[in-house]
């Protein structure tokens, strides 16, 4: 069975030869260490595309954070069947589980760094993995593209929603004033009503 995979390009450097320049890389092809990118969410990506395009989930393991000011400067990214379920290893105990666990101690990974100029370098990265890989031919996950047009769209859906509940306010606000001058040009007018009926009476007496 056959699953067409839309190819994609992704912007990174390369760093063979001891020379850097910018390159288009395709998806297609598996990461490997030396592999630069321009930022962290760059090098996720391209690992999140080429786990869909070969059949596995991903999922961030672990991360480093910087000492002087704390931001990321290495992030693990690994099957999401690596590891194993913590109550799964102990003995002597006959536990019930909800549901089945779907870590199998895969050892599948990727690692990244950040280096002194702000680039992102692949330093560790591990192929192979111990269960069977399943390429899905329905709908892949959205890529973070997909998830920013998707954002801007229900943004600006709801901009205009926002923009015609503050118009019907404004109707509302303009129809509450109408009725409120009515009433009291209502009441003036019974009162003068009311004034001229005794004024009569009056009169008449």
């Amino acid at each position: 069975m056959e699953t067409l995979i839309e190819d994609k390009v992704v912007t990174t450097e390369s760093s063979a030869g001891g020379e850097s320049g910018l390159c288009e890389v395709d998806t297609n092809q598996e990461p490997y260490e030396g592999l630069i990118f321009e930022s962290e969410e760059a090098a996720r990506a391209f690992y999140e595309e080429y786990a869909r395009r070969v059949g596995f989930l991903t999922r961030i393991i672990s991360s480093r954070k910087s000492e002087r000011d704390g931001s990321i400067i290495s992030r693990r990214l690994a099957c999401n069947k690596e590891g194993f379920n913590l109550n799964s290893q102990k003995t002597g105990r006959v536990r019930i589980r909800k549901r089945e666990s779907k870590r199998e101690g895969c050892m599948a990974m990727i690692l990244v760094k950040r280096e002194k100029l702000g680039k992102w370098v692949v330093t560790k990265f591990v192929r192979e993995h111990n269960h069977p890989l399943v390429i899905s031919s329905g709908n892949s996950r959205p890529t973070p593209d997909e998830k920013d047009r998707k954002i801007r769209e229900l943004s600006s859906e709801l901009h205009r929603a926002n923009q015609r509940l503050a118009a019907c306010r404004e109707q509302l606000r303009t129809f509450m004033t109408y009725i409120e001058e009515h009433t009291q040009s209502l009441s003036r007018t019974v009162e003068n009503v009311v004034h001229n009926i005794r004024e009569i009476e009056s009169e008449d007496q």
